[in-house]
């Protein structure tokens, strides 16, 4: 699950590459590219067509797919009418609310060490992006709102994935989502205006920043709890100014490296004591 947020945490430094594509093209290009990866991996790892495997999964996979297009779509319409420290504040409360939706849906007690550390991670996160926040302009205000269904749709998508975990394969529900979000952002990625380099790296980021890491998520699904899934997603958000400090020179300020480390020792905190609490068992 480490692996999945360090991939995640590509994007920015990688969308800083690309020299002509608008927002929406870009979310359009690197969600169909993500689809024809999942969709060639899935043939080559089953041998049989993923849609059958996603028919397989009934409703959970509908559920599943749904809200994997909606997280590959809202972030970037979310970005057009607000900040990005807007954005990544809202996205924090994911921990939170995958929290309570495991205690309400799946009826899995949520250890007392889960509660600190997402307590602390968004103490973290708010020192990280607190400055930058801002609400002043009804634009912001709905661009939060809009926000806001990202964290919500990411607990119900881990939710959904926990529950079928033991008897359905929904891999295949990041393939629906990632079509379905191409889908709907083609009409405003039109006429496309991406070069040739663009495209080379929209590929990189739908094959690395977003088919191989959801396709992980879905698989730790199996073994870890959702609200330790939902946690240890917050790399994302503390990997993402460093790479954009190695890979593009923008230096982190002191908040960003103070709410970063108090964002991983929450982390390290939460999965040391769940080491422990594992041995003792």
């Amino acid at each position: 699950m480490v692996v999945a947020p360090v991939l995640w945490s590509t994007a920015g430094v990688l969308t800083r590459q690309i020299q002509s594509a608008g927002a929406f093209e870009m979310a359009f290009w690197r969600s169909s590219f993500a689809a024809l990866f999942v969709f060639c991996a899935l043939l080559a790892l089953q041998g049989r067509r993923p849609w059958q495997t996603l028919r397989a999964a009934g409703v959970s996979g509908l559920v599943s797919g749904a809200m994997w297009a909606m997280m590959f779509t809202v972030f970037i319409v979310a970005l057009t009418l607000t900040s990005t420290a807007n954005v990544l504040v809202m996205s924090s409360l994911g921990p939170l609310f995958t929290a309570l939706l495991t205690f309400l849906v799946l009826r899995e007690p949520v250890p007392a060490r889960s509660w600190l550390a997402i307590v602390v991670a968004s103490a973290g996160m708010a020192a990280m992006f607190g400055a930058g926040f801002t609400a002043g302009e009804p634009r912001h205000l709905a661009g939060m709102a809009l926000a806001l269904t990202i964290p919500v749709a990411g607990a119900v998508n881990l939710v959904t994935l926990r529950k079928s975990a033991a008897h359905l394969d929904l891999v295949p529900a990041v393939m629906l989502g990632a079509v379905t979000s191409a889908a709907v952002t083609l009409p405003w990625a039109l006429p496309f205006h991406a070069s040739g380099r663009d495209l080379l790296v929209l590929a990189t980021l739908g094959v690395f920043q977003l088919g191989v890491p959801c396709m992980l998520l879905v698989l730790v699904s199996r073994t870890l709890t959702a609200p330790e899934i939902a946690l240890l997603a917050l790399l994302e958000v503390v990997l993402g100014p460093l790479w954009a400090w190695l890979g593009a020179g923008e230096t982190p300020g002191t908040a960003t490296l103070a709410g970063g480390a108090i964002v991983l020792a929450a982390l390290a905190g939460n999965e040391i004591a769940a080491l422990a609490s594992r041995k003792r068992v």
